[in-house]
């Protein structure tokens, strides 16, 4: 039997979609190793919550880079290749990726957003879908491509906007279904890459 892909997850803050990728992971049968966890932030709450689960964790910050934001992605670049990852899952990591890192990881690389893409790009969507007065949200998975939040969906789970509900209610129900939806969608990207 071949071993699993590994996968690392990019994360800037406490990582609960990370969490719920090595949680996913930990299933005998699940087809990937949550293998690394990399955060532009030592102080990232989610390095503490990897090691926790015995994940390798190392933050590899920004700021000695200045504003070359190339500089730093090799640099990330660098401790992936060395680890001989397979697939990158950025999870809550707050930095627009250069074409040189999403190019180098074409095919490899997903991505969660807070909407049912192609609606809602960016950010705050809880508060602009409340705004526009929506019935349902939800949460896509996607392959990230250089446009942000552009890449194919890989998977989507919906739910109802309610009557009385608050950027905060709505926010704690989407995160609930992407708990569930990013471990599906990064399992569904590793059967189309197996040959």
């Amino acid at each position: 039997m071949s071993a699993k892909p590994r996968v690392a997850v990019l994360i800037s803050g406490r990582g609960s979609n990370m969490q719920a990728l090595i949680e996913a992971a930990r299933a005998p049968d699940y087809p990937a190793e949550i293998a690394l966890v990399l955060s532009d932030k030592p102080e990232a709450p989610g390095l503490e919550i990897a090691r926790g689960f015995g994940v390798a964790a190392r933050a590899i910050p920004a700021k000695p880079f200045g504003r070359d934001r190339e500089a730093h992605e090799r640099a990330l670049d660098a401790v992936l290749r060395e680890q001989n990852i397979a697939i990158v899952c950025l999870a809550g990591y707050m930095r627009i990726l250069t074409p040189w890192l999403v190019n180098r990881w074409s095919g490899r690389m997903l991505n969660i957003h807070p909407s049912l893409l192609p609606a809602y790009k960016g950010l705050d969507t809880h508060a602009r879908v409340l705004a526009a007065g929506e019935v349902r949200h939800g949460c896509s998975v996607h392959l990230v491509t250089e446009g942000m939040d552009e890449g194919p969906v890989v998977a989507q789970a919906e739910v109802p906007v309610q009557p009385g509900d608050t950027e905060e209610s709505l926010a704690a129900r989407v995160l609930t279904q992407e708990h569930l939806l990013y471990p599906a969608a990064l399992a569904k990207l590793v059967q189309t890459l197996t040959p």
